[in-house]
């Protein structure tokens, strides 16, 4: 079996066109981790995740200095046994955070090699559930210095007349009077029968207002709530499941298959939004959603979803897709050579091997100048 001879790692710093606000923060620019997992067959996985959008390069750091020797001449289809070697490695260092990103990343490098030197699509080599495409929901609805309830509801009808059944914007940054003009602009935009997702990107701190808020928004018919509350409120998110008919959405920056389970254990969250980029990896998101599954929660991964399309296919509680239409947010796109097709609002799965992509040469030089490819053999 060909062994590992090289991990590659850069830090990719793209700026946003416009100024984007969430409900408790501004970004400006994004920060993505990049890896490259190469092996004697000549053969070479992919794998990044969003580092944030500040100090983007430990996640470089980590993959390069602390995991890279746990993976050089090793055999790359153990996969399970590298993860629990680099997990291991991890505990003095964070079980979260860019050490875990940096983790996660490299796994799914891993997966992504494997599934190509056995000749099938990522999600086929996970074993396959769906069969040609996967339910999409139109990500977007963010805060926009000088953009009106008029103009989001015309951001969401032009995603209604490409095809998509279900958008989702941000909420929690404004007065709860304006949010409510805000999705009741969306719901008449869109129609009684197109699904309504909300992201509060941890807006809350305290149960109260996020009651208020729930009941608030109820008469609109959101399909869930997402993230109300810091991750480290995990309970909060049950609680307010029992005060609200809105079903909670959370999980995009926790990692590991016990925190998750902490947030399951309650039994109020209705949906798990597990980032592959960030828990652990291809790897744990499995461990993860089989976790999952015995509560009948069901998985909307976050973000990336030109990983995610694959996680989804595969997986038989796996419901939706978190696409974004363009560029202008998740700019991670301008890093990669081939882009998702999306019919009816649904993401058609790929069929080249692996992942299905590489990364865009010259956009990956072009935005990690800063913080260039540096590799560990």
């Amino acid at each position: 079996m060909p062994k590992v001879i090289g991990i590659e790692a850069a830090t990719a710093i793209v700026p946003l066109d416009n100024l984007t606000g969430f409900a408790t923060r501004t970004v400006t620019e994004r920060h993505y981790g990049l890896v490259r997992v190469h092996t004697e067959d000549g053969l070479t996985g992919i794998g990044f995740c969003y580092a944030g959008h500040t100090a983007g390069h430990l996640v470089a750091d980590a993959a390069l200095d602390l995991l890279a020797p746990r993976l050089l001449g090793q055999d790359p289809t153990r996969v399970e046994g590298l993860w629990q070697e680099m997990y291991d490695e991890t505990l003095l260092h964070g079980r979260s955070g860019s050490v875990m990103r940096a983790l996660s990343s490299l796994d799914i490098a891993l997966w992504d090699r494997n599934a190509q030197a056995a000749h099938l699509p990522l999600w086929k080599y996970l074993g396959g559930f769906a069969r040609d495409a996967v339910p999409a929901y139109a990500s977007g609805g963010y805060y926009l210095d000088g953009k009106s309830p008029s103009d989001l509801a015309e951001e969401t009808r032009t995603h209604v007349t490409h095809g998509f059944r279900a958008v989702k914007i941000k909420v929690g940054r404004v007065s709860l009077p304006r949010d409510v003009e805000r999705l009741a602009a969306v719901r008449e935009a869109v129609g009684p029968d197109v699904e309504i997702m909300l992201d509060a990107n941890n807006a809350w701190r305290d149960l109260q207002s996020a009651v208020f808020a729930a009941r608030a928004f109820e008469p609109h018919r959101p399909y869930w709530l997402e993230e109300p509350f810091s991750p480290d409120h995990s309970r909060l998110h049950s609680t307010l499941a029992g005060f609200t008919t809105i079903p909670i959405a959370t999980g995009e920056i926790e990692s590991g298959r016990w925190r998750h389970h902490e947030l399951l254990e309650p039994r109020g969250i209705q949906v798990l939004q597990t980032d592959a980029a960030v828990c652990g990896g291809i790897s744990e998101w499995r461990r993860i959603a089989a976790v999952a599954d015995v509560y009948g929660v069901a998985m909307a991964p976050h973000w990336f979803h030109d990983l995610h399309v694959h996680l989804v296919a595969a997986t038989p509680n796996a419901t939706w897709v978190e696409f974004f239409p363009d560029d202008q947010v998740l700019n991670f796109r301008r890093l990669i050579s081939a882009q998702l097709a999306v019919e009816n609002g649904r993401v058609l799965l790929p069929r080249s091997p692996g992942l299905g992509f590489d990364f865009d040469e010259a956009s990956a030089d072009r935005y990690t100048q800063l913080h260039p490819w540096k590799q560990r053999r």
